[in-house]
């Protein structure tokens, strides 16, 4: 049996290859679901020989899956206490109920949220005040959909822990909570600054609601959103202690996920304390039940299909033939990743893409003077992989679920519809993400 690293037969490469595309083109089509397609793959993989299941278990990044079970059971519990739907109308009543100034803040809150959490749990939280708040003013909430899909997927993009592409560049890298806030949150204060802009001329400037409707709006009490405030203290007080953790992670030698899943447990212990056992079963067992056990596997299985090709030598084989197109330049290089990252994740799922462009990059370091020479080209996947999401309806998870809110609240977003305004503003982050790298690392 072919031992992961060793040299692997033309065979091997052959047969990697093709269950690689296999997989690849049944989760696009969405007829079988994306986890139970990896897991087949995964098995596949082992059964027929490329790697064996040691080498297997090895290619699991399981930084990256502790880390997102950790964050997600946080948020399970979090969202209990009712603080989004408080950030919601809060942010609505701050501005006087003027239609365009709720754009801009519900925008912003989910930005900022989904910064620090999860940004598919965000957009479940914020959309259906949102729907409410639009119904009370009489004004479409289209814009409002369109624009939360956007900022969610912006704002996830300015750290390690907003999107699950960032994350597992993160993991694979060993870059911190404090790299990715340092070097990516400027471009995405511009990026969301600018997103605004067309948003505005194509919408926000028609969006007018009556004095009686804003009036109802003000009336609101955010504060009656709030259903547990024992539990919004205890949440509060675990997010920033884990926040600090990620902050501080280098210095106290912790990976992410331990902070993440020490978070969870914390906050799992304080949430219960004094329960009896059976409440305690049952709190623990809702808390695991809105943990997305499809992505979490669908996940494990991609680590061992990719670490599958990896081992094969293909993708160093794909890394010495995209340097030979770009002549060995950075600045080409980190173009070609930036360009080819935001088109191909408005087509296809970012995480899959992503997954197989992290082992690609690390086998150029050689060329560029080792894993300090290729920092840019890092920068350049997240930007590309995270905003090119906002191109089309299916370029994240994000957007689907915004759309699924919407089809039942009887005001559907139509895939051409949407991609015809998204691209085009997708495509002008990408060119402000282009000048931003080539001022600061090219």
């Amino acid at each position: 049996m072919h031992e992961s690293g060793a040299v692997a037969s033309t065979g091997y490469m052959w047969v990697a290859a093709i269950l690689f595309i296999i997989t690849y083109g049944v989760v696009m089509s969405e007829k079988v679901n994306r986890a139970i397609v990896a897991l087949v793959a995964a098995g596949l993989m082992i059964i027929l020989g490329v790697l064996n299941q040691e080498a297997a278990i090895r290619g699991i990044d399981f930084n990256t899956i502790g880390l997102l079970i950790g964050m997600m059971l946080i948020v399970a519990i979090t969202r209990q206490s009712g603080i989004f739907q408080y950030l919601a109308i809060w942010s609505a009543k701050k501005v006087n109920a003027n239609p365009w100034g709720i754009l801009v803040m519900i925008s912003l809150v989910t930005a900022v949220t989904s910064a620090f959490l999860d940004n598919v749990t965000t957009v479940l939280l914020v959309v259906p005040v949102t729907l409410l708040i639009t119904e009370e003013l009489k004004v479409k909430p289209y814009p409002y959909l369109f624009s939360m899909i956007f900022a969610s997927n912006i704002g996830g993009t300015a750290t390690l822990i907003g999107d699950p592409p960032n994350i597992m560049i993160g993991s694979a890298t060993g870059l911190t909570f404090n790299d990715f806030a340092w070097n990516l949150t400027p471009v995405i204060l511009v990026v969301m600054a600018a997103t605004l802009i067309p948003i505005y001329f194509i919408w926000g400037r028609h969006l007018r609601a009556a004095p009686e409707d804003r009036q109802r709006v003000m009336q609101f009490n955010e504060f009656e959103a709030i259903k547990d405030w024992r539990l919004l203290k205890q949440c509060l007080s675990v997010i920033g202690l884990v926040i600090l953790g990620f902050v501080f992670a280098k210095l106290l030698h912790l990976e992410a996920a331990t902070v993440a899943m020490t978070g969870a447990a914390i906050l799992l212990l304080l949430a219960n304390f004094g329960h009896d056992p059976e409440h305690q079963s049952k709190h623990v067992l809702d808390a695991f039940n809105e943990v997305e056990w499809i992505t979490i596997f669908f996940f494990v299985g991609l680590f061992i299909v990719v670490h599958g090709v990896d081992s094969t030598g293909l993708l160093k084989l794909l890394a010495d033939k995209m340097l030979a197109m770009t002549g060995g330049d950075l600045k080409a290089t980190a173009m070609v990743i930036l360009w080819s990252s935001a088109v191909l994740s408005a087509i296809i799922d970012n995480i899959p893409f992503v997954a197989t462009m992290i082992p690609l990059i690390k086998a150029m370091a050689p060329t560029f003077g080792g894993p300090e020479g290729v920092m840019p080209l890092w920068w350049a996947l997240s930007l590309g992989a995270c905003l090119g999401g906002n191109g089309t309806l299916i370029g994240a998870s994000a957007n689907l679920v915004v759309a699924g809110f919407a089809e039942r609240a009887g005001q559907p977003i139509r895939f051409m519809r949407y991609t015809l305004v998204a691209f085009p503003i997708m495509l002008m982050s990408i060119f402000i993400c282009m000048y931003y790298l080539e001022w600061r690392y090219l």
